[in-house]
């Protein structure tokens, strides 16, 4: 359970990241015109609006809780949601500590506080 927990939250960080950033999916080359706006998911019979619509809600409901959390957790998770989203470890921050221990402790504790507020919102 611990480990689905932390897959849902790693993949509601990158989600997160990608939404705050404005991304936009753009078909690349070889996609077929009559299939560029489809999308993959469970969500089959809803209209490109509604699923927008409802990712965007969440996103906001995401962020807004995000904001919410001490500034270092926030910036914490910032950097994690990148280097999720980019799918390298790469990203760093002079706004928290250079010991990666204490890093990762801050880390931690911020997905920690963060999973606390998601469970209380019924989200995980």
């Amino acid at each position: 359970m611990m480990n689905d927990s932390a897959e849902i939250l790693n993949s509601l960080l990158c989600d997160w990241f990608r939404w705050a950033k404005g991304y936009q999916h753009v078909s690349g080359i070889g996609t077929s015109p009559m299939f560029r706006e489809c999308r993959s998911n469970y969500r089959q019979w809803a209209s490109l609006d509604e699923i927008v619509q409802e990712d965007t809600s969440q996103m906001e409901a995401l962020d807004s809780i995000i904001m919410q959390l001490r500034d270092v957790y926030r910036t914490s998770l910032q950097l994690q949601a990148r280097n999720l989203h980019t799918g390298y470890v790469v990203w760093t921050s002079a706004r928290l500590p250079a010991d990666p221990k204490e890093r990762a402790t801050i880390l931690g504790e911020a997905r920690a506080a963060l999973r606390a507020k998601l469970q209380s919102a019924g989200v995980l």
